[in-house]
């Protein structure tokens, strides 16, 4: 189970994604789950038909199984981590932010598909789509996407609103072959941002995309909205704008109105067949790799 460092300890997240991921993948073999395509190294299994060149004979020694080397230029399969940087990803003032959790997952992801030999790229957005990266496999096409990322990690909050429509809108023009797109993001909370929202992921489906959706979510304050029997000023992180009241005033209404959007969005994305993530920060990032490696294995 993995915590996410504070931003000041988030020095080294190529270190922090191959420790997380190297023991997500040991809790692979070691449990009964079956069904994953966890043959990591530059191994597959020898299909009839390959070319009997390519057999790793010692492996076949060892344990009786064929494996057909595999190669760097080899890509299974092409994938886009999209990331929301507005200034609601800076969300909570203390502890770790959306933006941190979203950025460690991002690298455990990005390392994963490096053992995987799938080819990677990132894309960053508020207002707009301000960063796309080519999408490439390779180590050290790796590197310079944790780069990015580390980078992203220690930049402050400019302050930005979100505008994950318009920002999914371009990534699928921009997209010319056929990708897993990947989204972090809280996600707009206004009806019409919600209408807006739906148009893009249809434009990413219709665009032979596939789609995973994780909106991230602090489950204490934000799913639960637990707060003290006492007067609150809640200070919106993208207008400004503030609202001095009880939390226990508005509590049932702002759970029903929440529950009502997600329900919206669930229903949306289930009609569309896009995979649609609840990624509460208390949970671990292990999470994440999960649900990537079902999507991929329905995908290969």
């Amino acid at each position: 189970m993995t915590t996410i460092p504070q931003q000041s300890a988030i020095e080294n997240l190529e270190l922090i994604a191959r420790q997380v991921v190297e023991g997500f993948i040991i809790g692979l073999h070691k449990s009964p789950f079956h069904g994953f395509s966890v043959e990591f190294a530059e191994h597959r299994l020898y299909n009839q038909g390959d070319n009997l060149k390519y057999v790793d004979w010692k492996v076949y020694g060892r344990n009786d199984k064929m494996f057909v080397k595999k190669f760097e230029e080899e890509t299974n399969l092409r994938c886009c981590i999209a990331i929301d940087t507005s200034a609601s990803m800076f969300f909570p003032e203390t502890g770790a932010t959306k933006l941190q959790y979203s950025g460690v997952a991002a690298a455990c992801l990005l390392y994963l598909f490096k053992k995987q030999l799938d080819a990677g790229a990132l894309a960053f957005f508020d207002e707009e789509l301000y960063s796309l990266t080519q999408a490439r496999s390779g180590s050290r096409h790796y590197r310079m996407l944790i780069t990015e990322l580390e980078q992203l990690l220690h930049q402050p909050n400019r302050g930005r609103k979100t505008n994950a429509p318009a920002a999914l809108h371009q990534i699928a023009e921009r997209l010319h072959q056929r990708s897993l797109v990947i989204v972090f993001s809280d996600m707009p909370g206004s009806p019409e941002k919600g209408a807006e929202l739906f148009s893009a992921l249809q434009h990413l489906r219709h665009s032979k995309h596939e789609v995973i959706l994780f909106h991230v979510i602090d489950g204490h304050q934000e799913l639960e909205f637990n707060y003290d029997n006492r007067p609150y000023e809640f200070v919106d992180m993208e207008t400004n704008e503030t609202l001095k009241i009880n939390p226990s005033d508005i509590k049932e209404e702002y759970l029903s109105r929440l529950n009502a959007y997600r329900k919206t969005l669930e229903a949306h994305c289930l009609q569309y067949r896009i995979d649609l993530v609840t990624c509460d920060m208390r949970e671990p990032v292990e999470a994440v790799l999960h649900r990537y490696l079902l999507k991929r294995n329905k995908m290969m």
